[in-house]
């Protein structure tokens, strides 16, 4: 199935190490920043996940025309880097598709929040993790979960092999090796994929969800979500994951949940997040959630990027600078450009609400 629409707005994502910006433009003042309507240029930094990189650009074009001064970088290099960053404090909010685990989290811990302060997790984009593929001659191309998982795993070599086959009456499959590309880096988008895998298929995936893929499965390895493109794009008989905002014109295999074969559609991904739930133990505010990859009716290889934030920041202008741009990307507004830009699926408002909430709360 090729899906087209959603591509075009990464036209740009291959620069390796992109840094966002645009030019601040005029109407509003600096938020938080005092009474008098105006104040010194503000700069916010924040780096991480490439997944949401068309909907970043988007968010920030449209939080800087509207707030004069103010200019927002975001650099796209990957959830790990995004959590070392944002531990570090080399930057104030980071982008990351998945949540800090519970031992990563604690007082004290990350350099532009104070001693006493946690970072917050907050999802502000879902989008579905579109499974493409380039074979010769295929059009369409239907997976179910332990055939998806045999191939990443290596144990599936060809694509002729019976069980692909079985799935996928009336196509003719080459009698080809395949090649199955992964993430080589630190990433959240192959921490939701493999998720997927080991919850959906495992007795094929043994393997527990990871940020790094297992290298001992095999296939050809790219650094960050533009080069898994490129190399599926330029392979030959190849298969890979990606964010469905940077897919672009591949083929994209529908996958089984149930007896259904569903597509990576935004309304198809949205379903997952109001059918799983808060980690146990966290914060008040802390949102990270664990995914119901096998929930009925709902798209099930899906990523949901996170604003890594503090609950407390030691300077009270960037937690100003966050709120307002942070409390953009997850209102209404900030979530139907997303979607318009990047084909993510909105919040529902049963999660707008509580991530609004969570946004208040910061200081």
């Amino acid at each position: 199935m090729k899906i087209s629409s959603i591509g075009a707005p990464v036209a740009l994502f291959a620069a390796a190490a992109l840094t966002l910006s645009a030019c601040a433009a005029n109407e509003t003042a600096n938020p938080g920043t005092g009474a008098s309507g105006t104040a010194a240029a503000s700069t916010l930094a924040g780096k991480g996940a490439s997944s949401m990189s068309a909907a970043q650009q988007k968010w920030i074009a449209d939080y800087q025309a509207a707030h004069s001064g103010v200019t927002i970088n975001y650099s796209p290099d990957g959830s790990g880097a995004g959590r070392e960053a944002f531990i570090s404090g080399a930057v104030q909010y980071a982008g990351s598709d998945r949540p800090f685990k519970d031992e990563e989290l604690g007082k004290d811990k990350f350099g532009e929040c104070t001693a006493e302060s946690n970072a917050l997790n907050l999802p502000i984009y879902v989008s579905p993790i579109a499974v493409i593929f380039n074979v010769d001659g295929v059009e369409e191309l239907k997976l179910d979960p332990d055939t998806l998982a045999g191939i990443f795993a290596g144990t599936i070599t060809k694509w002729n092999d019976p069980k692909i086959a079985a799935t996928n009456d009336g196509v003719t499959l080459p009698d080809a090796s395949i090649t199955a590309v992964h993430r080589s880096d630190d990433s959240g988008t192959t921490n939701n994929f493999t998720d997927y895998l080991n919850q959906a298929a495992p007795k094929v995936w043994t393997e527990a969800a990871s940020d790094t893929f297992p290298t001992a499965f095999g296939g050809e390895a790219a650094k960050g979500t533009s080069a898994v493109v490129d190399a599926v794009t330029t392979g030959k008989n190849t298969i890979g994951y990606a964010d469905a905002s940077a897919a672009k014109d591949l083929g994209h295999a529908q996958l089984k949940v149930g007896e259904q074969w569903l597509s990576p559609t935004a309304e198809a991904a949205a379903k997952i997040v109001d059918d799983s739930e808060v980690l146990p133990g966290r914060a008040e505010h802390d949102l990270a959630l664990k995914l119901n990859r096998v929930s009925k009716d709902a798209y099930p290889a899906v990523l949901v990027s996170y604003a890594l934030v503090c609950e407390i920041y030691k300077d009270a202008n960037d937690a100003a600078l966050v709120k307002g741009f942070i409390g953009y990307a997850a209102s209404a507004e900030g979530q139907k450009a997303a979607a318009e830009a990047a084909g993510s699926a909105p919040l529902s408002s049963t999660m707008s609400a509580k991530v609004a909430a969570a946004i208040d709360s910061i200081k």
